[in-house]
């Protein structure tokens, strides 16, 4: 995997940058739509591919290990070979979701036990059998084995935590070292920064992961209900300490301020399901603003949904359409709504490296970061 910048902002450290795969190339700043289960939930591919102009997708490895399981997807050819998406994948290590499945593990030097939420069956994830599972599902950057801190926690914790990651990242390393990809395709590595919300932990961890050389680096455990200020803190912290040569991946993050706030902090690549998950409620996001479907002041509103991002689903269908349709729980109207979030955060990080290699970014980035946030 290779990474190229291409251009900074002078008003910020904003980068656009160009991600070279075995599955093609991702222009960044990028967003990513999360495919937990294999499939971006409600979202056809072609759609992905042609109204969306998604070019990476997410794809999380304790949801795939549990179903449909490897003994489906080696012999597929993978999940590029199982979905049938045809660019670049990335895959979670699992280790968030084992995170949020706190009554159900049981951390330990050797690894994770944890009951599936599928069946109460038992089961390890170690290091060495994540990067093997990550391996047979093929994604092209696959991440390190981490665990994700609760905030708040205490300091002690966060320490202990963030050293047992950094532990099981040399095990991630020496193991996937005796590995060969299985598809015919390189798979990259990226170590992910831990420490809660300390900046002592925080720097330590990117000085440490920084110090490993893997082709990317990941910031983790931010987003998990700590105030922003302080997820711009560590965000700006971590930024200035890994290497500016290596693509830069905010795991989890976020709303659309949150994204455009970190990429003026030199954060290259971002994954969330709020776009995904907040459509099926009716909540979307708009280049004017939050709009919430499901209120009055839409039913007669014959206007495109946002013809600003363009895309088939946000200018052929209208607010009192889709209104209509969600009121109606018909299934159509997630599915608009879903296609329609994604077409704009794609937009929002597109329209930044534009504005990025056009050296405006800044002062367009304060402008759209308010209008983002206002409810319409």
């Amino acid at each position: 995997m290779q990474f190229k910048l291409q251009a900074t902002d002078k008003g910020s450290k904003a980068r656009a940058g160009q991600l070279s795969t075995g599955h093609g190339e991702i222009q960044t700043p990028i967003f990513m739509p999360v495919g937990t289960a294999g499939s971006v939930r409600g979202v056809h591919q072609r759609e992905l591919k042609e109204d969306i102009k998604a070019q990476i997708i997410l794809g999380n490895t304790y949801h795939l290990y549990l179903r449909p399981g490897l003994d489906i997807l080696k012999p597929a050819g993978g999940l590029h070979g199982f979905n049938g998406w045809t660019g670049p994948i990335l895959t979670d290590s699992g280790g968030y979701q084992v995170y949020s499945l706190a009554d159900q593990r049981k951390i330990t030097e050797e690894g994770v036990k944890f009951k599936s939420h599928i069946d109460g069956s038992n089961h390890l994830f170690t290091p060495e059998n994540v990067m093997d599972i990550q391996r047979t599902i093929g994604a092209d950057i696959i991440m390190a084995f981490d665990e994700c801190p609760p905030f708040p926690c205490e300091l002690d914790y966060a320490k202990k935590s963030m050293e047992m990651t950094h532990r099981w990242l040399d095990r991630c390393i020496s193991h996937l070292q005796t590995t060969e990809p299985l598809y015919g395709h390189e798979q990259a590595l990226f170590p992910i920064v831990q420490g809660s919300v300390d900046k002592q932990l925080r720097t330590i961890s990117a000085e440490y992961i920084a110090s490993r050389g893997m082709d990317g680096n990941a910031i983790g455990g931010l987003s998990v209900g700590e105030p922003a200020e302080f997820m711009y803190e560590m965000t700006d912290l971590v930024c200035n300490i890994l290497p500016a040569d290596k693509p830069r991946y905010l795991m989890g993050v976020g709303t659309p301020a949150n994204i455009l706030e970190c990429i003026a902090l030199g954060v290259d690549m971002f994954d969330c399901v709020m776009p995904t998950r907040n459509a099926r409620n009716g909540m979307l996001f708009t280049s004017e603003g939050i709009i919430n479907i499901k209120n009055e002041k839409w039913k007669d509103d014959f206007s495109p949904i946002d013809e600003t991002v363009g895309g088939y689903a946000s200018t052929f269908y209208s607010r009192a359409y889709l209104r209509h349709l969600i009121m109606s729980k018909e299934m159509l109207g997630a599915q608009i709504a879903t296609v329609h979030n994604l077409t704009f955060y794609l937009w929002l990080v597109n329209t930044a490296r534009e504005k990025i290699i056009d050296g405006t970014f800044a002062s367009w980035k304060d402008i759209m970061v308010k209008k983002v946030s206002h409810r319409l």
